[in-house]
This record gives structure tokens, C-alpha cells and sequence, in this order.
């Protein structure tokens, strides 16, 4: 499948090096309004520097478009693609508005176009054993999915500024992770949150950085989601799935799993790997295959445009209980 890739900043050159490693993929041009930053990437992988939108998406050999460029260009990217009859992989969120999401779907309405957003945590081996688990009937009925996503640092000022937010911008992985292994849609959530890791910059930007989320379905089944930007011991990324008859747990990864006891220390581990692009090195490689069997097989995609959608519901849910102190309905 011949791609082309928007966006040439770290997730994007991540992406590129992940086409170019699929046998099923094949990366022929590269699109970022920074010049050097394209030229970098197609460098890198002997490609083509595209110079404008339009030329991409007026190259017939061009079969698929990775989007991976800022959040408020993804609506637009997007749409312009799939109106051009490219099959589109877009990150997260698809916009910060779930106004402008819902004109993005109007637009598109009735295009036979397969499109993706990037909800990676879907597609790591572990989540999906747990999900197995409750599948096959292993925890028996789903009371309780317990979601720990915490980040080993805050990120500068600059991404915060234009980030939307801790629950558009973080917790929305973690909002779609839920919907994910809840098998049916929240319906109400309580949110909490705080500026515990920085409270100078969370002043300032009048941020958040530390948040716990309470969710409910219609069913009675129960969501605890927890998040944290400054979890000084590494990328911590934790499942917890409780049913009727067992748990199953995806737990965190290590670089190994060697342990160390001395005379100083007992049970001495190596941290977390750091961050996401280690921490879900196997995941965002699986969605992208599953991204390409979706469109050489025409099949559903596993994390479609609704996926987005809702996922960004249960955000603005979440924002709505922030301010008003209680429990809302979304």
C-alpha cells in the first residue's frame, strides 16, 4: 500500500519509520509545512518531498494518507482526503470541538473511504490478551475496568498551550481504551482534577496535570480511570479488567525483567520504559497492519471515525463535571 505521510514532527517520523518496515507498505511522499523537517524524513527514507497538500492528494499512486501533523489540522487533512478518495490514518483526537468533529462527519458522509484514528492502546498485545480473557469467558461478567495511564514527565509549556486540555489531550486514549473493554457505551462520569505536578504552570495555563474519572454504563458496569503527568518512575500503563469469576491485568513494560538485592536494596528493578513510542512500539505497529487489512480487505476499521467521535464525548462529559462538581449524563 503506497502512503503518504502529513506531518514530519516525532509521532510522524515514527509512523514513517513504521511504513517503510512493513513489507505491506511503501512511503512516497511527505508533506510538513516546516521544509527541513520533511526533507529530514524523506531523506531518511528516500521519498519525495511533496509541496503543498493538493499535490498529494492529486497523485493517483497515492492509496492511503497518514495524518500526523498538529490536532488543528486534522479535520481539514482529513476530509480533504477522504474527498479525494484516499484511505485515511489520522492520530488522535480528529479535532478538539465535537463541533467541528460533527461537521468533519457531514462532510464525509456517504464516502467509501476507510478511515482510522490512531487509538493505539487498542492494539497492544497485552490489552488485547486481557480483552481475550474476558471474551473467552475466563473473569466471567464485567464488573470493573481500572485504567492507570500516568506520563514520566510534564511537557513544556508550548504543547500545553495548544494541547486542549488534560482529557482531550491525554485521558481521550484512555476514555477510548475504556469504551474498548467495556463493550458499551459510558453513560454517566464524575471527573476530578488538579494541578498537583505544577501548580505555577497550572495557574498560568489554568491546566490540570493529575485527574481521576469516574465512569458508569447503562448496564451498571464500573470505569476508574487515574492519570498523572509527572509519574517521576516512567511511562506506568496499567489495565485491570474484574469480573464474577477473576481479574486479568496488562501490565507495565520493563527494558527486562532482571531484579537486583545487595546489601543496600532489596528487589531492585529497572524502571518503566519511558514513553509512549517505546512503551507501544508493538501496538503502533499492529495498527497500522490492521489499518492496511482493513483497506485491502474492506473491512471495518477497528478504531473508525465514531471511535474518535465518542471518545471526545466522554472528554467534554468529563470537562462538564469538572465545573459543575457532579456526575453528568453524556
Amino acid at each position: 500500500m503506497k502512503f503518504a505521510l502529513f506531518g514530519c514532527g516525532r509521532i510522524g517520523r515514527m509512523h514513517a519509520d513504521n511504513i517503510v518496515a512493513n513489507p505491506r507498505a511503501m512511503l512516497l511522499s511527505v508533506y510538513d509545512v516546516f521544509g527541513d523537517a520533511a526533507s529530514e524524513v524523506a531523506a531518511s527514507h528516500h521519498c519525495k518531498v511533496a509541496s503543498s497538500v493538493d499535490e498529494v492528494l492529486s497523485d493517483s499512486a497515492v492509496e492511503a494518507v497518514l495524518i500526523a501533523s498538529p490536532t488543528d489540522t486534522h479535520a481539514d487533512l482529513l476530509e480533504a482526503a477522504a474527498k479525494a478518495g484516499k484511505a485515511v490514518f489520522c492520530e488522535k483526537p480528529i479535532d478538539l470541538s465535537l463541533e467541528r468533529v460533527d461537521q468533519c462527519a457531514a462532510a464525509i458522509a456517504g464516502l467509501d473511504v476507510p478511515i482510522q484514528i490512531g487509538f493505539n492502546r487498542r492494539f497492544d498485545p497485552g490489552h488485547r490478551a486481557a480483552r481475550h480473557a474476558l471474551e473467552a469467558g475466563e473473569i466471567g461478567d464485567l464488573h470493573q475496568v481500572i485504567i492507570t495511564s500516568r506520563d514520566p514527565e510534564i511537557p513544556p509549556r508550548a504543547y500545553l498551550e495548544s494541547a486542549g486540555g488534560l482529557f482531550r489531550d491525554m485521558t481521550i486514549h484512555d476514555f477510548d481504551l475504556a469504551r474498548f473493554m467495556l463493550g458499551e457505551e459510558p453513560e454517566e462520569v464524575f471527573a476530578i482534577a488538579g494541578p498537583l505536578g505544577d501548580p505555577e504552570l497550572g495557574a498560568a495555563l489554568d491546566e490540570n496535570d493529575t485527574a481521576m474519572i469516574i465512569m458508569r454504563t447503562a448496564s451498571g458496569k464500573m470505569c476508574h480511570i487515574n492519570n498523572s503527568r509527572s509519574a517521576v518512575y516512567g511511562y506506568d500503563q496499567r489495565v485491570e479488567l474484574l469480573g464474577k469469576k477473576g481479574m486479568a491485568i496488562s501490565d507495565n513494560r520493563k527494558p527486562h525483567e532482571l531484579r537486583q538485592y545487595t546489601a543496600t536494596q532489596t528487589e531492585t528493578a529497572q524502571p518503566y520504559l519511558y514513553f509512549f513510542i517505546e512503551r507501544y512500539r508493538e501496538a503502533f505497529i499492529a495498527e497500522l497492519d490492521a489499518f492496511i487489512d482493513a483497506v485491502e480487505q474492506s473491512l471495518p476499521c477497528q478504531a473508525g471515525f465514531e471511535d474518535g467521535r465518542r471518545a471526545l464525548m466522554l472528554a467534554d462529559a468529563a470537562y462538564r463535571s469538572l465545573q459543575s462538581g457532579a456526575m453528568v449524563r453524556v
